[in-house]
């Protein structure tokens, strides 16, 4: 388990200006207590990494003291910056979810920005807020704990689950899932099951990940209007929330050349804390609709969780 060591925790009571190490600092639901951060925000709790620090020391020939970049803890140990969204730091009962990866410069009112004309914070420092609160204090320990994103692939076929034919449309979509995660350095973990045409195993399934909260789920095969094609029918009754902008446009683009496209039945949206797309069985289909997924997939998944990303 990786762990930061806590080399100072520092306040301050107005925004814009440097803050002042002290002995210990108080987490609560909103950030550190008294700072002027704190809030009912993304942004709670700000933490930076000597690591950058010395960087910044020695591209600009100064010294710098803890809390001058305006961070709330400054810690030693790893590059904070290689971090993700909902990643989280523990120590004891406290939990941190991180929830941004540096900030918009406001240049003129950073104090540091203004002595120097530069500030770390921007590209190296991350923000998080509380879980968990407690007490903090200069020489603890925070242990990294990445997010595991878990991912359900589901392909239903009477034909493939009967072995009459290898599925490639659901081993496509585990290809370039994984692809995706990895490309952005993202623990991820992916379960595939194939399954025949059958609407109560599939609803089976999707209870399953709406309570084991899997955060991604795509399904291959029965978008149509054929006799055995309910995947729709069978999504759309168990999300909370529909996102019809993203099928709407794919069938509308690849529609556009091709009519056939647009019978398509394929429905996008949100199940408890899961995000779902069911996609065409086809092969081509699969990577015309991934692609278009990809775009805008971790947006979704931060907007889900509340954070953002803007």
């Amino acid at each position: 388990m990786q762990r930061v060591k806590i080399n100072s925790v520092n306040i301050s009571g107005q925004k814009g200006t440097i803050k002042n190490a002290v002995e210990m600092v108080e987490l609560t639901h909103s950030g550190v207590r008294n700072d002027a951060h704190a809030g009912h925000w993304n942004r709670q709790i700000s933490l930076l990494g000597t690591e950058s620090i010395m960087k910044f020391e020695k591209e600009s020939g100064r010294k710098v003291v803890p809390g001058e970049f305006a961070e709330n803890i400054t810690t030693t140990g790893m590059d904070l910056w290689t971090v993700h969204p909902l990643d989280r730091f523990t120590s004891g009962e406290i939990e941190l979810e991180v929830t941004q990866i540096g900030k918009e410069c406001h240049g003129s009112s950073c104090a540091i920005f203004k002595e120097v004309g530069n500030c770390v914070m921007p590209k190296e420092g991350i923000f998080c807020r509380v879980l968990s609160p407690g007490i903090l204090k200069a020489g603890m320990e925070l242990e990294y704990h990445p997010k595991m994103f878990r991912i359900m692939v589901i392909t239903l076929s009477d034909r493939a689950s009967a072995g009459e034919y290898e599925d490639r449309s659901g081993l496509r979509i585990r290809e370039l899932v994984a692809e995706f995660f990895s490309s952005l350095n993202i623990h991820h973990f992916i379960h595939y099951a194939l399954i025949a045409d059958d609407p109560v195993k599939l609803e089976e399934l999707l209870h399953k990940a709406k309570e084991e909260l899997v955060d991604l789920v795509i399904t291959t095969g029965g978008t149509g209007i054929g006799p055995r094609d309910f995947t729709h029918d069978v999504v759309r009754r168990l999300l909370d929330k529909e996102i019809p902008g993203i099928m709407e446009f794919i069938r509308i683009k690849y529609g556009t050349d091709k009519p056939a496209a647009l019978l398509s039945r394929s429905v996008a949206g949100v199940m408890g804390k899961s995000l779902i797309f069911t996609l065409p069985g086809s092969l081509k289909a699969v990577n015309e609709y991934m692609a278009e997924i990809s775009t805008s997939l971790m947006h979704m998944i931060h907007m889900l969780h509340g954070l953002d990303s803007h």
